[in-house]
């Protein structure tokens, strides 16, 4: 297999875990999974905001979970480990998967999407966009947009700090998306300036120095010109 196959290969073998922990873990508030392959087998931490129903009664769900992994998708050995989401409004999945139960109740896509944008923005997020798309009013599919804060969409800050998520959804009319980004409040940006104090210095100490060698540039360039 070459190099190409080989990750497009594990790309979708990703992919396919996603959707099922996704489907499985809906109850217990699934919110991410992370996949990576050790000397001594397959680390798995799943995202979740109630450990105890991924754990199960005695460990006995995530065993069963960790079987399933390895017969169906061919993770060898895996070891799984699950992780509380502290912040649920700052967790892509979870705010995806609140706005598709919101519109499986009967909730306005506006209503429910202004809603989940404001709960993010409330969170500290530095910026958010949210996309619901489907047959929204007419017969005709189309998508809307919200949009909240600095989101960048390209460049570094954006491949490495921005968290993204899609969930579908099966309604009367048809099958809805929804789109969830979120920039985190503690994503860096390279255009941010921070500004340091001299070490050591106190303000008024530096402002004396600063003082004193303005004014000795001052007489210099008086007994030059004189």
């Amino acid at each position: 297999m070459s190099t190409i196959k080989h990750f497009i290969s594990e790309s979708v073998k990703k992919a396919q875990i996603d959707e099922f922990l996704q489907k499985e873990l809906e109850n217990a508030g699934y919110g991410g999974v992370e996949i990576t392959r050790t000397p001594l087998g397959t680390h798995v931490v799943i995202y979740a905001m109630r450990p105890g129903v991924v754990i199960g009664r005695g460990g006995e769900s995530i065993r069963q979970l960790a079987k399933t992994l390895e017969e169906k998708f061919g993770l060898p050995n895996p070891q799984i480990s699950v992780a509380e989401i502290e912040v649920p409004e700052l967790n892509a999945y979870i705010v995806a998967s609140r706005i598709a139960a919101a519109l499986r109740r009967g909730v306005h896509f506006r209503r429910a999407g202004f809603w989940a944008l404001n709960r993010i923005m409330e969170a500290g997020a530095l910026g958010a966009e949210i996309i619901i798309s489907g047959k929204l009013r007419t017969e005709r599919a189309r998508y809307e947009k919200f949009r909240a804060g600095y989101l960048p969409k390209s460049g570094e800050p954006a491949m490495k700090y921005m968290r993204k998520a899609e969930v579908h959804v099966q309604l009367k009319p048809g099958i809805f998306g929804v789109k969830v980004r979120i920039m985190p409040p503690d994503a860096e940006f390279p255009d941010k300036i921070k500004i340091l104090e001299a070490i050591g210095k106190k303000p008024s100490e530096s402002a004396e120095t600063a003082e004193s060698e303005v004014k000795e540039a001052e007489e210099k360039k008086e007994e030059a010109e004189g």
